[in-house]
């Protein structure tokens, strides 16, 4: 599989055409990374995305009960999203289940390419953020359990 067609099965790019996959294709960092081995650990810097061509990843976080699963991640699926907007802290770690291929795409490259492409990175941009609100409105309830449990101030 070319690296368009792996940006191709992403969601994020799904309202791509030919010329903005390769855009963004020609500065994917394709990867192979062992089962068992972290993408990226939680509470570190992220500094850019992933994309999975092959195989797939747990994501899983810490908590007062150790670690827990937050899903498994197959082909065509993207983790990491926000680090490509900016430095952020990972909430999450990302270890590779089974053998994996992954594209990367550094922030670095993003922001280096905004000022030549700035129609695609800011369609990418928007994906992004289509993306975490779609995922934030499935986490509706969840999140006002949370909101809930909260004990309130004095």
């Amino acid at each position: 599989m070319t690296v368009v067609e792996a940006l191709q099965r992403s969601v994020l790019f799904r309202d791509f055409t030919e010329t903005g996959l390769r855009i963004f294709a020609s500065v994917a960092a394709e990867k192979t990374v062992p089962a068992g081995s972290p993408l990226f650990v939680e509470n570190m810097v992220g500094e850019s995305m992933f994309i999975l061509k092959t195989g797939t990843v747990r994501v899983t976080q810490r908590g007062p009960e150790g670690e827990r699963e937050l899903a498994v991640l197959g082909p065509g699926e993207h983790l990491g999203a926000l680090a490509l907007l900016g430095k952020s802290v990972r909430l999450v770690s990302a270890v590779a289940a089974t053998p994996c291929e992954v594209l990367e795409l550094a922030q670095r490259d993003f922001v280096r390419l905004q000022p030549q492409k700035p129609q695609a990175c800011l369609k990418l941009a928007l994906a992004i953020a289509a993306d975490l609100s779609a995922k934030v409105a499935e986490s509706r309830e969840l999140l006002r359990g949370l909101a809930a449990a909260r004990p309130s101030a004095p």
